[in-house]
């Protein structure tokens, strides 16, 4: 059996200026990276501000686990398979983090015959998006302590800077560092520390923002801290959001790339959905529904965490309105959340399908109460047998929910054919019916709108403030920026905030242990459980096995 790598690297990519013209794109809205790659730049945006959208699919899963959903693999599948079908399509994807892929998850461009290419780059440095954005985030960092060093005019309090450096690396030893040591040539010395890239608010800003402008007015409005009065102390004082602008320049412009069967694709941000809200640019989701008939993108992790954010962010934002949610289960991921052990999950055992398909009803439950149709695929594993099947898509059958098999990952697009053609058949018998709506009123209060998701979406029975999160709510309460959405970081392995609860977990409630201002990006981030913004290495990092051949082939990437 091929690796994954090994089918990418044999596979017959055309050249992206045949790509782009098959999206009736000329070549003078490309920006060039190479043979396979190219950035499509602002003026492309403003040739087709007239043209109607096309229809927007959301690709999610249930909670995601050891034994694997597959969820950017179906979302590739997908898009293939709407060409199958006859149908003109986009995939619109975030980009992988460089964490995860030397880390313990591995790349996100898919899997088997479904994948997006040159899956090599993308796993990589890609077009430099990740760079730019790490740039830009440490030029602030670097402002705000020379700042300090050079007179501090502005009072800035060492001890309360909020805007942390970052790093595309999982380096759990940057969580904590003290900076400027050495001696006063060397800085103020105080507590400082890292986040991962993909965390990062100019991530978040990156991805919501429309245009350059929008850029440069949400940079100013980043929350750096607070001076020794207690008043705060945004980045807009510091004069620096040009500068930043300058490196995102080319960043802001979506990547424009292919599958293995040459279906158009749009990558573009990244941000991680247990720590961010977990989906590609608005630039890239706007741009692709211009370009074709169905554009065909996806959410982080399960959909309590990525679609929610989708929804209730990114729609909001946007102004987004999503025809139909895709969700995504494997027979192994509900048998894993029935109680099976990740090794048995390739056996047969209904009675832990029986039981651990809760966390799908409880998905399908959540996604039906936005007002969008939902189709469930079934991603079939090889190990799969026929009654296994059978039973999910029964179950689904009695709730009223189409579900489908799909096998993109064996069969790329024509093994998500019916898939596709199902997607199409309840977005055309829902055209006009739906009755899109949000899980909360921004204009109420940070507390009543996490208790809005907590209790709706992750069915916890109400939410529990710490001392330290009440405060930080004041706080935000009296700059006048809690009229905003909630972006609730928490464990992607639960509907809870306990990662060890699988299925439906009840009698429990949500520990909120901070809540910080995102005022650049638009949104207050939630703190609950053990959520790390800075991730650390496993005992054996997937990078131990990545390595890159005298003649330039890659091995050991997935």
């Amino acid at each position: 059996m091929l690796t994954d790598v090994e089918i990418a690297q044999s596979c017959k990519m055309l050249p992206i200026k045949e790509i782009a013209d098959r999206l009736g794109i000329d070549e003078d809205y490309l920006d060039f990276y190479g043979k396979y790659k190219a950035k499509l730049n602002n003026n492309l945006f403003e040739k087709l501000s007239a043209k109607k959208d096309g229809r927007l699919i959301l690709v999610t899963a249930v909670n995601p686990t050891p034994a694997g959903e597959g969820k950017t693999t179906v979302t590739v599948g997908l898009g293939q398979a709407m060409n199958v079908i006859g149908k003109n399509a986009v995939i619109a994807l975030r980009e992988p983090s460089l964490g995860p892929v030397f880390g313990i998850k591995g790349g996100a461009a898919g899997g088997g015959y479904s994948q997006v290419v040159p899956m090599e780059d993308i796993n990589l440095h890609f077009t430099g998006d990740m760079h730019a954005i790490t740039a830009a985030n440490n030029l602030l960092c670097a402002i705000i302590d020379n700042h300090i060093q050079q007179g501090n005019s502005l009072g800035i309090d060492p001890r309360r800077i909020l805007f942390k450096r970052c790093l595309d690396i999982n380096d759990r030893a940057l969580r904590n560092i003290v900076i400027g040591l050495g001696g006063k040539a060397n800085g103020v010395p105080r507590e400082d520390g890292f986040n991962i890239t993909v965390a990062s608010e100019i991530m978040a800003i990156l991805c919501l923002s429309k245009d350059l402008e929008d850029m440069k007015k949400r940079f100013d409005n980043i929350l750096i801290g607070y001076n020794y009065s207690g008043e705060p102390v945004f980045a807009e004082d510091l004069g620096c959001s040009g500068a930043m602008a300058l490196l995102m320049k080319d960043a802001i412009n979506p990547n424009l790339v292919q599958t293995l069967e040459n279906t158009p694709a749009i990558i573009h941000g990244g941000p991680f959905a247990n720590i961010a809200h977990g989906c590609n640019s608005v630039r890239a989701t706007k741009l692709a529904l211009k370009l074709a008939d169905y554009t065909i993108t996806e959410a982080g992790f399960g959909s309590d965490l990525g679609a929610e954010k989708f929804l209730d962010i990114k729609c909001r934002v946007a102004g987004l309105v999503p025809s139909c949610i895709v969700l995504v289960a494997t027979c192994r991921a509900l048998k894993y959340n029935g109680g099976v052990k990740k090794e048995n999950t390739s056996d047969e055992n209904i009675e832990a399908l029986s039981k651990g398909i809760i966390n799908l009803r409880t998905h399908i439950e959540n996604m039906q109460k936005y007002g969008v149709p939902v189709v469930v695929a079934v991603n079939k594993f090889y190990t799969d047998t026929d009654d296994e099947l059978k039973y999910v898509i029964e179950y689904c059958k009695d709730m009223g929910v189409t579900a489908c098999v799909t096998e993109g990952f064996a069969k790329g697009g024509k093994g998500a054919a019916d898939l596709a053609q199902t997607v199409c058949d309840t977005i055309d018998e829902f055209e006009g019916k739906t009755d899109f709506r949000f899980m909360y009123d921004t204009n109420e209060s940070i507390e009543e709108k996490i208790n809005h998701v907590a209790t709706k979406i992750y069915r916890a029975d109400g939410v529990i403030f710490t001392a330290a999160a009440k405060k930080a709510i004041e706080e935000i309460e009296k700059l006048g920026k809690d009229k905003l959405p909630v972006c609730i970081a928490k464990t992607q392995y639960s509907l809870s905030d306990d990662p060890a609860a699988l299925g439906r977990p009840e009698n429990f409630k949500i520990t909120v242990r901070d809540v910080r201002l995102y005022s650049g990006a638009g949104f207050i981030t939630v703190m609950t459980g053990d959520i790390l913004t800075m991730p650390g290495l496993p005992k054996v990092p997937a990078a131990l096995k990545i390595d890159i051949r005298k003649d330039g082939t890659i091995e050991g990437l997935f």
